[in-house]
């Protein structure tokens, strides 16, 4: 019985907390009359509401812009991460232990606080309206090297020793010892990251005034707040749906080892 009541809590937990998602799906196929009900089903399915989002904003080019500057993100976050939490975890130097502080500091800092420092800075170099101008405040991530650091620290130090003895350097190490045995960390990372920077609203605000250079969240955000949707709930609804479709099929085919990192990756040293 308690198995059973177990279940139960757990099943209606499920259904409160997909219950707004599905929703807000079923809502971008409604009629817009029939969207502010709580039903989920309706006979008059209609794809009105995308042809909407699709006619009024290039949502194909901000889709492609979103996936290049997530996709540059995630790949400089593992890179830069990796190497820097290798060193911090099997790299004996001098003020190592003070770098790691100071790494751990800079993840109080709220980021509002550097938003205008990064922002003249982009101006000064010209970034701005470009690519680089959205990815390069972002190439580093502290959490993702305090994460890579302490996998990294479980890792048996004789696979590194017996490397080394191989006449392996230490860059080797890390890409042909090391990140073989870290995949799941790596996921793990790369979720968070592709996550975190899809959903970035404010800084490519900031950055970026070519239309053909906005991200999703940043064209979707003008669509629903520049009147564009023309307060259709069944657009604003399908815009929505729209951007958060990529993540979640993201973390339906990586949830495994997401949560397998989660699991194992400690806290150690």
């Amino acid at each position: 019985m308690k198995t059973f009541f177990r279940y139960i809590i757990l099943l209606v937990g499920a259904v409160i907390f997909a219950y707004p998602f599905l929703w807000m799906i079923a809502g971008s196929f409604k009629p817009e009359l029939e969207i502010r009900g709580f039903g989920l089903w309706s006979e008059q399915f209609s794809l009105h509401s995308y042809h909407t989002v699709l006619t009024k904003i290039p949502i194909g080019r901000a889709l492609l812009n979103s996936l290049i500057v997530s996709g540059a993100t995630t790949a400089s976050v593992i890179l830069f991460g990796s190497m820097v939490g290798y060193a911090l975890s099997r790299l004996t130097f001098v003020g190592g232990k003070a770098l790691y502080t100071l790494i751990l500091i800079t993840m109080m800092i709220p980021f509002q606080i550097v938003l205008i420092p990064q922002y003249i800075l982009m101006v000064k170099l010209g970034w701005t309206d470009s690519y680089l101008g959205l990815v390069a405040p972002t190439m580093m991530s502290a959490f993702s090297i305090i994460l890579f650091r302490q996998f990294f620290m479980a890792i048996p130090q004789g696979l590194i020793d017996a490397a080394r003895l191989d006449g392996a350097s230490d860059l080797t190490i890390l890409f042909r010892v090391i990140w073989p045995l870290s995949r799941p960390v790596m996921v793990t990372v790369a979720i968070l990251t592709f996550m975190t920077s899809w959903n970035e609203v404010l800084w490519p605000l900031l950055v970026v005034r070519e239309r053909s250079l906005m991200t999703m969240p940043q064209i979707v955000t003008i669509f629903t707040t520049g009147g564009e949707a023309e307060a259709q709930l069944g657009s604003l609804l399908a815009a929505a749906t729209l951007l958060a479709l990529p993540i979640i099929v993201a973390y339906a085919f990586f949830q495994k080892y997401f949560i397998e990192s989660m699991a194992t990756t400690g806290l150690k040293g």
